[in-house]
């Protein structure tokens, strides 16, 4: 008997029980649509984070935030000797460098003015690192700048005395914001310090060449000031303090920062940039064996996704309990099927079908039904998923006055989920058919001709 002929005749017997077959197939359906939809609220919830943690950040970039004093306690920061190390590192396409002014910036424009941090960058660096501007060009001089992408929107028509004319979110109030082009003009940049107890201060002018990148995030604000080394070496001079530190009268002598103290600069902020993903381990494993302390996405990624693993395994792990409860049905109608069709088994054995055959049959229809109750399991699933997708974010807006992301999933299931839930139903299904199977095989002949099964 060929595999068609066999997958006919199983069709020919479900259709005389379309009933009890819908209802089982449903109970089946429901059990796979209750595990996809369970795990897959660990599947949106593993890529909306990711895909949060990693949407303003390079996967190949390596943060160096120090490294430990030998054999003492403490951290000591990034100087230029470390960062030519970091470049001769295998594997490292760039290693971008910043340094911060420790004072906060006051930048004017004729009446407007704004307050900015003033910051030091390796143009070449960070060019080969992804630094993007949104109009103008690089510095080609030591009294040019790039200003960051919100740094215009943060001047303002103000005196310096009266609070500064600002709305609550921080944005310049209508009116007073300034609305010209920026490129090309002339800001002035006070920096000050205290001189035998009083305040003294000096002007730094710097020409706007360029604007940097919108951030990739709503929320973050760039008013930072792209400054030089000299212009930053001018500032030290004129403090007298490395980096451009405010000393207040009340600090000890013998506290107080000088630059003849100073051995050699340190930065801020120290990033590495492999060429490769893949290669981010190796450099960050290097890095850790001689004392560095370091922060790549790739490594918070490892953690996030064995976390998820797990959570994820578990609510599989719950979502088959429904499809073996679902077997019991399956089960129940095979065994039924067995004793209705008690005539038909003894007749393809009268006729000479080898028992193997008959198990075969019965194994096919109980497939059969563990493969439509997982097709019809996963379309209800996917229509759940968009349904949850859409509602649950206007819900949970409304009932916590909180605005949901528009990326942010809920629900997601990949095309691995399905083929799980399919593979689970599989051999679920067949073990519950495998006995009624067996039984079918040792159907007495003549009992069967007379339904004494």
């Amino acid at each position: 008997m060929r595999f068609k002929d066999q997958f006919q005749f199983v069709r020919k017997n479900m259709k005389k029980n379309k009933t009890r077959i819908f209802m089982t197939v449903l109970a089946t359906a429901m059990g796979c649509a209750f595990l996809i939809v369970l795990a897959s609220v660990g599947f949106g919830l593993q890529k909306s984070i990711v895909e949060e943690i990693t949407q303003d950040r390079l996967m190949t970039e390596i943060q160096v935030h120090g490294k430990e004093m030998n054999g003492e306690e403490g951290i000591n920061g990034i100087t230029m000797e470390d960062i030519d190390y970091f470049e001769s590192v295998d594997h490292v396409k760039t290693v971008t460098r910043r340094q911060q002014v420790e004072q906060q910036g006051d930048f004017r424009l004729g009446e407007y003015r704004t307050e900015g941090t003033p910051v030091v960058v390796d143009y070449p660096s960070e060019t080969k690192a992804g630094f993007e501007l949104s109009e103008g060009r690089l510095p080609e001089s030591d009294d040019e700048v790039v200003i960051g992408y919100d740094f215009a929107n943060s001047l303002a028509k103000w005196n310096g005395e009266e609070p500064p004319p600002l709305n609550e979110d921080g944005t310049v109030k209508e009116g007073n914001a300034y609305d010209g082009e920026l490129i090309g003009k002339t800001l002035d940049m006070k920096v000050m310090k205290y001189e035998d107890g009083e305040e003294k201060s000096k002007i730094f002018q710097l020409k706007v060449v360029g604007v940097g990148k919108k951030p990739t995030r709503e929320w973050m604000r760039d008013q930072n000031v792209f400054i030089s080394e000299k212009v930053l070496a001018d500032i030290e001079a004129f403090t007298g303090t490395p980096n451009g530190m405010v000393v207040t009268p009340d600090i000890p002598e013998e506290h107080r920062p000088s630059l003849e103290n100073r051995e050699e600069r340190v930065y801020n902020q120290v990033a590495i940039f492999a060429d490769d993903t893949e290669n981010v381990k190796a450099i960050s494993e290097e890095l850790k064996e001689k004392n560095y302390f370091t922060y790549s996405v790739v490594n918070e990624m490892e953690q996030i996704n064995l976390v998820f693993l797990i959570v994820k395994s578990g609510l599989i792990f719950i979502g088959t309990i429904a499809i073996l409860i679902a077997s019991i049905g399956i089960y129940n109608t095979m065994t039924m099927a067995v004793t209705e069709r008690a005539p038909d088994i003894g007749i393809m054995k009268a006729i000479g079908a080898n028992p193997s055959t008959i198990k075969r049959i019965f194994l096919i229809e109980s497939s059969y039904i563990g493969l439509l109750g997982a097709l019809f399991g996963t379309i209800v699933a996917y229509l759940i998923t968009f349904v949850v997708n859409w509602a649950l974010p206007i819900i949970l807006s409304n009932a916590f006055g909180e605005p949901i992301p528009g990326d942010f999933k809920f629900s997601h299931i990949p095309w691995i989920l399905p083929l799980i839930c399919v593979s689970i139903c599989l051999i679920v299904t067949i073990i519950s058919g495998h006995r009624p199977a067996k039984r079918a095989t040792k159907v007495d002949v003549l009992k069967a001709m007379r339904r004494e099964v």
